[in-house]
């Protein structure tokens, strides 16, 4: 005869049993991802729509991911999820901690794209196989702590491209390749306006594999796209997905400004620690460098992919790399107005846009002739609605640039010509 109150009770002990063990072990996780040092305070962050808005409606936030203790976070269950699981992952691997190889490598055989590989029919398989080796893992110490991110080799000198949050006050800074070797590396120059940096391996090895640079000029919502990059520490990730929206606005927060991306909105999964990775095409060009995710608000847990990752465009992140290496600064040009959002109606078609409330005096835009009440409504033919996109598009120009802004004033439609500079050093 079957004893059913023994077998109940021994289910039960074994259900507390294991749920005991679970709690032991979140307990020592929590332990080596927090260390003896609280979480410094988040800074507020600014987004569009405001902070106060997403966490009243429950939206979405955007957030920079792959950052270290100590990273002006945004606050909320999402954020501090997304930080703490990037930071696990250091901890858990001791990837800081492994010692640099001394015996070098031999280079493996160069890996051609078969030109079969369309964003119709991509190949990824081959395309991993013909980029992994140009993708790197960025491990960083700061004073606050430590944490993680990914790159991408530039040139055969040991230039890395990656995000400036990456590694913003960074003590050291230790690369791996693909095959798992390890250089220390410096800080070339740090671009906190477009969220880029530049770090340079020492001692860089003679078989490094830079990336193709490609063009986000041409590109297409709906076109074949692959992420590769560090999430959570698992180096060498690779997803793939589409690209979702073109110049998109996204504003994130840096240590001292806002940094407003029009950026390539992708449905690839990246997570906490893809930050700085290269976006590639089906060709296994580079288009973008992968920067920040929207995660869901309202402490519901979900702090990973969402479907919605968003990746810096490429002709952008060339320029500031160029400059970077050069000069180790770079020149922003600026149109020198104080901007908001709005609506304005010409012809009896009303459109969102950015209303101008102050011009600078002596700046491209007084030069230009715009007033304050002009509402901007397209740069260049491309449509502008709202503050934030018509910063992001200014921040894809070059000092000295022409563009043509679409005004509406007084209820006409009317062209500005502007040329836009590079603000005086105050």
């Amino acid at each position: 005869m079957t004893d059913t109150g023994s077998t109940g009770d021994a289910r039960r002990d074994a259900y507390i049993a294991r749920d005991e063990r679970a709690a032991r072990e979140q307990a020592e996780v929590d332990a080596m991802l927090l260390g003896t040092a609280p979480l410094p305070a988040p800074d507020p962050a600014t987004r569009v729509p405001s902070v106060d808005e997403l966490a009243e409606r429950r939206e979405v936030r955007v957030l920079p991911h792959g950052r270290r203790r100590g990273w002006a976070a945004i606050g909320g269950t999402a954020a501090t999820a997304a930080l703490l699981a990037s930071l696990g992952t250091a901890a858990v691997t001791g990837a800081l901690d492994a010692p640099a190889l001394d015996t070098p490598t031999t280079a493996a055989p160069t890996q051609v794209v078969p030109a079969s590989s369309t964003s119709a029919t991509p190949d990824w398989q081959a395309v991993t196989a013909a980029v992994h080796e140009s993708v790197v893992a960025i491990d960083v110490t700061t004073a606050s702590g430590q944490g993680q991110g990914s790159g991408v080799v530039i040139d055969d000198e040991g230039h890395v491209l990656t995000n400036s949050h990456v590694v913003d006050g960074a003590r050291e800074l230790t690369v791996s390749l693909a095959d798992g070797r390890l250089y220390k590396a410096e800080l070339v120059g740090q671009d906190e306006t477009t969220d880029l940096a530049v770090v340079r391996l020492l001692d860089p090895p003679a078989d490094l594999a830079p990336a193709t640079l490609g063009s986000s000029a041409d590109l297409a919502v709906g076109q074949a796209v692959l992420a590769i990059g560090n999430p959570l520490g698992l180096d060498s990730t690779a997803t793939t997905g589409i690209i979702s929206a073109l110049d998109r606005p996204v504003v994130t927060q840096s240590r001292t400004q806002s940094v407003v991306t029009n950026a390539i909105q992708i449905d690839a999964a990246v997570n906490p620690g893809n930050s700085g990775g290269p976006l590639f095409d089906a060709r296994g060009q580079v288009i973008g460098i992968n920067s920040s995710i929207a995660t869901l608000s309202g402490g519901g847990g979900q702090s990973g992919s969402i479907g919605l990752g968003f990746a810096i465009p490429v002709d952008q992140a060339a320029d500031v790399a160029e400059q970077l290496v050069e000069d180790g600064s770079v020149e922003h040009a600026f149109l020198g107005v104080g901007l908001t959002d709005a609506t304005a109606e010409v012809d009896g078609v009303t459109r969102a846009g950015a209303r101008i409330e102050q011009v600078e005096q002596g700046s491209p835009a007084a030069e230009g002739g715009l007033q304050r009440g002009d509402v901007v409504t397209a740069i260049d033919d491309r449509a502008v609605d709202g503050s934030a996109a018509l910063t992001g598009y200014v921040r894809q120009y070059s000092s000295g640039d022409t563009a043509t802004l679409d005004v509406a004033r007084d209820g006409e439609r009317i062209e500005v010509d502007v040329t836009l500079a590079t603000r005086p050093a105050p």
